[in-house]
């Protein structure tokens, strides 16, 4: 029975939220101020772990709440939970942002910034990691909902198994279980593409 009331809860909360988005479509400020609230700390979260500056993580947090007002028709819930598509636009939004900086910072530097300047190595071995990321963004959108919301809840939420288990309602295993499996998939998947 316990059981069951977690999944009731579960899918009233992606319910709810498809609703949000959904009136969010439609112009609804109540429905987006109602969502920034169910999501605004996640979101700062996220930010934080790209940007690893205050003021940064909250103008990109705010920079994607901005993105999810004007871009609302733009979720797909085939693709995966309303929470695991809005911390992705955060999280794009905060390597935006942190990239925008980098480069004007990189600007405002002095001459000695040229010794610095990496390697052709370096370059390369960048270029790979770019690539990787892409494959796993890529493989990440085919895994199953329930594994794609725990690991992008984990990874880009930086949120404990405990915290998700509280946040879908569902006992830690489980979300163990959904997080193992899927990171079992992606690995099998990013194989397949070097082999």
């Amino acid at each position: 029975m316990n059981r069951q009331r977690q999944l009731t809860t579960i899918e009233s909360i992606a319910i709810r939220d498809r609703q949000l988005i959904t009136d969010v479509s439609a112009g609804s400020v109540n429905a987006f101020a109602e969502l920034y609230d169910r999501y605004c700390d996640r979101a700062y979260r996220v930010a934080f772990s790209v940007c690893r500056d205050d003021g940064r993580a909250q103008d990109a947090a705010q920079e994607a709440f901005l993105s999810v007002w004007n871009g609302a028709r733009s979720y797909r819930p085939e693709q995966g939970s309303v929470s695991a598509w809005l911390l992705t636009v955060v999280r794009n939004r905060a390597i935006d942002l942190a990239r925008r900086n980098d480069k004007h910072d990189t600007r405002r530097a002095s001459d000695d910034w040229l010794d610095e300047r990496a390697a052709l190595d370096d370059v390369y071995d960048t270029a790979v990691k770019h690539d990787d990321a892409r494959r796993l963004q890529a493989s990440l959108t085919l895994l199953p909902a329930a594994q794609h919301e725990v690991i992008t809840l984990a990874f880009y939420g930086q949120l404990s198994h405990t915290e998700i288990a509280t946040q879908l309602g569902l006992p830690a295993g489980t979300i163990k279980g959904r997080m193992r499996l899927g990171l079992q998939k992606l690995r099998a998947s990013l194989d397949q593409v070097v082999a």
